[in-house]
C-alpha cells in the first residue's frame, strides 16, 4: 500500500499551515490508508501556482496530482471591516474555490475530503451555545452574511456529493482562530491579531518609541490615520497612554488556538466512517470545533494587554459595529468523538505574540 497523497488547499494560510504541521508530526498509521513508520506525501500549491477560482486550472491540477485526501482550508477571509466592505468578493471567491475543489475531487476519484467552514454560518440570534442543528434556522449576521452563505454552501456541497455519489466528504466549523501565521493587517485582520498589533503599538507609544512604530508599519502594513495620530500624540507626550478599540466591548467570543484546530481537523478526517456517521446525519453532517468557553471583548483586551505589557487606558468606540452579540460553540459532538483542545487562551496568546514579534 502506498502512502496517502494529501492535498492541503490553502497551505500558506494560518489554518492550512497548521494542518501541514500536524500531518508532518503524526505517525502515518494515524491516517486513513497509511502505513506504520512512514510519512504521508503532502501536496501543496501557492496561489501564484494555482488559482483556485479557475475551474479548468483546478481540474488540470487534480488530473495531474491525483491526491487521495483533500483538506479544503483555502478561503478568502477577513475581520468584520473586510467582510462588511467587500461582500461581493467574499461570496464570489469562496463559492468558486469550494465548488471547483469539491467537484474536481469527485471527478478525479478523491473519496476523502475535509471542508473547513466558520462559526458565522449560524443565525445571529441563535440560542447559545451554538449547536450544529441551529444551521439555517434564522437570519445571519448582516456584516458577514456573504461569507457565511458561501460557507453554508460548502457544507451542502459536501453533503450533496455524499448523498448522490457516495463520497466521504466531511465538514468542520471552527470558532474564532488565532496563532502562528495570522494576518496582522489592520484593515483586514480578525479580532485577536488586530488587538495584538494595536496594543503592541500602544505600548511602543507609551515608551515614546516612534522609530519602532515606523518599523512596525513597514513590516506589517499601514496604520490607519486616526490610530497613527493617537500614537503620535502619545509618543510626544500630548496624550496619556490610551488605545481606542471598536464597539462596546460587551460581545462575547470564543477563541481556539490554531494548532488545536489542526489536530481536530486531522482527527475528524480520519475517524472510522461508521463512527462519523453515528454522530452526524446525512443532511446535518458538520462538526463544531471550539473550546466551549467564551470571553467578552473587553476581557480579551485586558488579557492581551497583560501579555504584551501595555499598562495604559483602553477605551471602546460604541459608534463602531459590534457584530453578533455572542458566538459560543456547542462542542459536545466533537468531545463525544474523543477530541479536546490542549492550549489555553493565556498560553496561546503568549505564543501568538511571540510569533508576531518574530515576523
Amino acid at each position: 500500500m502506498t502512502e496517502p497523497r494529501i492535498y492541503v488547499a490553502g497551505h500558506r494560510g494560518m489554518v492550512g499551515s497548521a494542518i501541514v504541521r500536524q500531518l508532518r508530526n503524526l505517525p502515518t498509521r494515524s491516517l486513513a490508508g497509511g502505513n506504520p513508520g512512514s510519512a504521508p506525501e503532502i501536496v501543496t500549491r501557492s496561489h501564484a501556482e494555482l488559482d483556485l477560482t479557475n475551474q479548468s486550472a483546478v481540474n488540470a491540477f487534480f488530473a495531474a496530482e491525483r491526491p487521495d485526501q483533500v483538506y479544503l482550508a483555502a478561503a478568502k477571509v477577513g475581520g468584520i471591516h473586510a467582510n462588511n466592505s467587500y461582500p461581493a468578493e467574499f461570496i464570489y471567491e469562496n463559492l468558486m474555490i469550494e465548488a471547483n475543489i469539491i467537484h474536481a475531487a469527485y471527478t478525479h476519484g478523491v473519496q476523502k475530503l475535509l471542508f473547513l467552514g466558520s462559526s458565522c454560518i449560524y443565525p445571529r440570534l441563535a440560542p447559545q451555545p451554538l449547536a450544529e442543528d441551529a444551521l439555517l434556522t434564522g437570519t445571519l449576521e448582516p456584516t458577514n452574511e456573504a461569507y457565511a452563505i458561501a460557507k453554508i454552501a460548502g457544507i451542502k456541497l459536501c453533503e450533496s456529493y455524499n448523498r448522490q455519489y457516495g463520497t466521504d466528504y466531511r465538514s468542520v466549523m471552527p470558532t474564532n482562530l488565532y496563532g502562528p501565521g495570522d494576518n496582522y493587517d489592520l484593515q483586514n485582520s480578525h479580532v485577536i491579531p488586530a488587538m495584538i498589533r494595536k496594543l503592541h503599538l500602544a505600548r511602543l507609544a507609551a515608551d515614546h518609541d516612534w522609530p519602532a512604530i515606523e518599523g512596525d508599519e513597514a513590516r506589517h502594513g499601514a496604520i490607519p490615520e486616526d490610530l497613527k495620530r493617537q500614537l503620535h500624540d502619545t509618543c510626544t507626550g500630548q496624550l496619556e497612554p490610551c488605545l481606542t478599540l471598536w464597539g462596546t466591548g460587551t460581545p462575547r467570543r470564543e477563541f481556539l488556538y490554531v494548532d488545536d484546530m489542526a489536530a481536530a481537523s486531522v482527527h475528524v478526517m480520519n475517524l472510522d466512517p461508521a463512527i462519523y456517521a453515528a454522530h452526524t446525519q446525512p443532511m446535518l453532517s458538520h462538526i463544531n470545533v471550539g473550546t466551549g468557553q467564551d470571553i467578552t471583548i473587553r476581557e480579551l483586551a485586558t488579557t492581551v494587554a497583560g501579555v504584551i505589557g501595555y499598562r495604559g487606558r483602553i477605551d471602546f468606540d460604541a459608534s463602531k459595529p459590534d457584530g453578533t452579540p455572542r458566538k459560543l460553540m456547542d462542542v459536545s459532538r466533537l468531545r463525544a468523538l474523543g477530541c479536546r483542545p490542549t492550549v489555553g487562551l493565556a498560553e496561546g496568546l503568549a505564543r501568538a505574540y511571540a510569533d508576531f514579534r518574530a515576523a
